[in-house]
């Protein structure tokens, strides 16, 4: 990989000026990656919105009663032109987090698609040999095949899958095709899903049980969120999770685990609504600043 260039203050994250390479613990990559969306369109256009909207995130968070951003210092990579074959643009996004896992820095990325997950872990999976893939989405994203694609979307979680060692949790599935579900049937030892119908019934002590002191990737579809508060997204599911909801999961994974990395993706941006963007901005915020602040919750 070349070397890694940073956007600076007026079109990073957050727009604060960039702290130096040693001080900062988190790299975020903008990935704009859209090739196999299916419905609705626009995810290559998610990361800039996302980054334009955090400038207006109030840093101090009432919550952890201190400013995140101040422990851990996020830099935004400059990412040249995206490939446009979609298998070179998977494996140029994983030679970057590598270089990042390398840098021991926290990867954070920003989609584009959700194709992007399965190629984000690698590096990470060879790293730390043993893996669980947290997925907040409304589908399961189990299909082996989706339009003649292996690498779509809707092949995310089977994809990461295919490598060894790793196992998914995936938070509020609605939505699943026959083979999908006959595909998790066979291979509960490895996948656990909690779905939206039942979440009054969720044991989030069992969750905590089952990912504590684990090496855990986070993997955020926007459409995870109740289609009421983002319909900003190629796919969105009726019946999702709320605000403070997916804000409560996240905390216990967060504090009982070691983040390891992140994908937010699947953001459609609706022109002229900037809401839906600010709120993918500031679920970013919030993610990174559980995980590095885990002693804060």
């Amino acid at each position: 990989m070349k070397k890694i260039k940073f956007l600076d203050y007026k079109n990073n994250f957050l727009g604060i000026k960039n702290p130096s390479n040693k001080k900062s613990k988190v790299y975020i990559v903008p990935y704009g990656l859209e090739k196999t969306t299916s419905y609705g369109k626009g995810t290559s256009k998610g990361p800039a919105e996302i980054l334009k909207a955090s400038h207006q995130i109030e840093l101090f968070d009432d919550e952890l009663k201190l400013e995140p951003c101040n422990f851990f210092y996020p830099l935004t990579l400059d990412i040249d032109k995206i490939p446009s074959s979609h298998i070179k643009a998977l494996k140029n996004l994983e030679n970057i987090v590598n270089s990042i896992v390398k840098l021991d820095k926290l990867p954070i990325i920003l989609g584009g698609e959700h194709s992007i997950t399965s190629f984000c872990i690698k590096p990470i999976l060879d790293r730390y040999k043993k893996l669980t893939v947290v997925q907040f989405d409304a589908h399961a994203d189990l299909r082996n095949t989706y339009q003649n694609e292996k690498n779509s979307h809707a092949c995310a979680m089977r994809r990461c899958l295919d490598n060894r060692n790793l196992d998914i949790i995936s938070i509020g599935t609605r939505s699943i095709s026959k083979d999908e579900f006959e595909f998790f049937r066979g291979n509960e030892d490895r996948i656990k899903i909690y779905w939206a119908r039942n979440n009054e019934n969720w044991n989030l002590k069992k969750l905590q049980n089952s990912i504590k002191d684990k090496n855990i990737y986070i993997s955020f579809d926007l459409d995870a969120f109740d289609s009421s508060i983002m319909p900003a997204t190629g796919t969105p599911e009726p019946g999702g999770l709320s605000w403070y909801q997916a804000l409560n999961i996240l905390k216990i994974i967060c504090k009982n685990s070691n983040i390891v990395g992140a994908d937010i993706n699947e953001l459609s941006p609706i022109k002229k609504i900037d809401s839906y963007n600010f709120t993918a901005a500031k679920l970013i915020y919030k993610i990174i600043s559980y995980s590095i602040l885990k002693n804060y919750l």
